[in-house]
């Protein structure tokens, strides 16, 4: 009996653009999520020390930081 080959060759084009599509889009969003944090980064430089550790204190005040959390944080913004 003849068997049509046809519909396999097609599912695995279709499976196969599907995979490259899927792995592009994934690339583009990593590629966007690190601009954000760039631009964080040179945002909170430009930001005082004082404001934030004041933002800090209130966080930890707030109880969204725990005393670890908040001596780490502190000694990372001081740069010791």
């Amino acid at each position: 009996m003849f068997v049509r080959r046809r519909p396999l060759l097609r599912a695995a084009v279709v499976g196969g653009g599907a995979y490259v599509a899927g792995k592009r889009k994934g690339e583009q969003q990593g590629q966007q999520a690190s601009v954000p944090s760039q631009a964080k980064s040179s945002e909170s430089a430009q930001q005082s020390v004082s404001d934030q550790l004041a933002k800090l204190s209130s966080l930890h005040q707030q109880g969204a930081l725990n005393d670890a959390e908040f001596a780490s944080a502190k000694a990372q913004l001081l740069g010791s």
